[in-house]
């Protein structure tokens, strides 16, 4: 700063003197504690699947384990026959057997003549019965107190076999017989003693 209202030879021009320097490496402090751990940021691009690596030795054979139990398969069949002939009452009765050829685990009542289902499923039954000659045939199976499927006979002058069959499903508990009907003619089915002219017979299918 030069005053310039005195004369030139006058003048007072102050002398410049250099700032001392300042070594900032003294002036550091102590290092201090360490910050709270930010948020973490976004996940970045999926980078490209790396190669196969190589397979492994392979390792020591395992322990046998407990053996397991035997497969479970169900089974229900029955089929009986009857020897002796049967004419109608003035009701509705069943169809009683006396000739057992297969009862597997006696699902089957032969007291009854009424087939119990104990395994759930599709079953096949069939009925084969001989007409007695100038009397109606008349019969249903029953599927527990419903009618299913007629076997008939008219009346005729010759004895002939019939049959009928049918797939039901079941379930447990369900009752499946041979009901002879009560008709207004004389109902009857034949057979004897000495050869099975009526067979009813029911199997597990599925």
């Amino acid at each position: 700063c030069v005053r310039c209202c005195e004369p030139s030879n006058q003048r007072f021009y102050p002398q410049y003197q250099p700032l001392p320097q300042i070594n900032m490496t003294i002036l550091k402090g102590e290092k201090g504690d360490r910050g709270e751990r930010g948020m973490q940021g976004k996940f970045g691009k999926t980078g490209v699947a790396g190669s196969r690596g190589h397979a492994g030795p392979k390792g020591q054979k395992g322990s046998m384990g407990a053996p397991g139990e035997h497969c479970k398969s169900h089974y229900a069949a029955f089929s009986v026959g009857r020897k002796k002939p049967l004419h109608s009452n003035d009701y509705y009765q069943p169809l009683i057997f006396d000739t057992e050829f297969v009862n597997l685990y006696d699902h089957f009542n032969m007291f009854t003549g009424k087939f119990y289902c104990y395994v759930p499923g599709i079953y096949y039954f069939s009925l084969n019965v001989h007409t007695w000659n100038q009397k109606e045939t008349y019969l249903h199976i029953m599927h527990n107190g419903a009618e299913v499927v007629i076997l008939y006979a008219q009346v005729s002058d010759r004895s002939i076999m019939q049959s009928q069959s049918v797939m039901l499903e079941l379930q447990e508990k369900d009752e499946v017989w041979v009901r002879l009907y009560k008709g207004e003619r004389e109902n009857a089915v034949f057979s004897d003693e000495y050869d099975t002219y009526i067979t009813f017979s029911g199997h597990l299918i599925k």
